[in-house]
């Protein structure tokens, strides 16, 4: 697929979720639950970062994205350093960060072999210590809505990724099978005072949740 065919993509299905809504849940989001787990001392790259929900509201350091939609730059805060790369070829530094973010976005990749390629990719852009936090759309809840998408390849369950991810050498250090609602197409509320409802009562995130969250370390060197 195309950068050009993404863009246009990217454009009608963030346009039909409505992208202040998206920037506002992931305000809450941020501030919930991901500024917790991210830490404001950190330099911190989203990978495959749409139109900058997480990046542009996460608390950090410093903040720097990548992305093959050429429309991405466009929607970023200003000092986040930008680069239209793919992510099997980053074009960052070794070693330079502390947390690798990425949402939705592994199920695009052709093959297995590809998300290998990006587990090294991530290994490498990783200080020794430094954390990839994944989020994505769990098969094993999500079989029924995951082919609606035109640009969905890879079919991912929170084990199957696990597996991958250590058998590419990385230490889990929390796997979550049911964390977010699949889609925030749903007319279901939510406001800022929903989420953080929701967040603060994990009991629930089984009845709803249709993604994982898995958050891996580097091991030290």
């Amino acid at each position: 697929m195309s950068n050009a065919d993404l863009a246009t993509i990217y454009r009608a299905r963030f346009d039909e979720t409505g992208i202040d809504k998206r920037n506002q849940v992931w305000q809450a989001l941020c501030a919930g639950f991901f500024n917790q787990l991210v830490g404001p001392d950190q330099n911190v790259l989203d990978m495959a970062c749409g139109y900058g929900e997480f990046i542009n509201n996460v608390a950090a350091k410093s903040k720097s994205a990548i992305d093959l939609n050429p429309d991405a730059r466009h929607h970023l805060a200003a000092g986040i350093q930008f680069q239209q790369c793919p992510a099997t070829s980053m074009d960052i530094q070794s070693g330079s960060k502390d947390v690798v973010f990425t949402s939705n976005f592994l199920e695009h990749l052709p093959s297995k072999d590809a998300c290998s390629t990006v587990f090294n990719e991530v290994l490498r852009v990783l200080r020794p210590g430094g954390r990839f936090i994944v989020m994505g759309p769990n098969i094993r809840y999500a079989f029924k809505e995951y082919w609606d998408f035109y640009d969905h390849y890879l079919p991912l369950s929170d084990r199957s990724l696990s597996e991958g991810m250590q058998a590419a050498g990385f230490d889990i250090i929390k796997n979550v099978p049911r964390f977010l609602p699949f889609t925030m197409k749903s007319k279901a509320p939510s406001g800022s005072a929903v989420i953080k409802l929701y967040l603060s009562m994990p009991f629930v995130w089984p009845l709803f949740g249709k993604q994982f969250l898995i958050v891996a370390r580097k091991p030290a060197a």
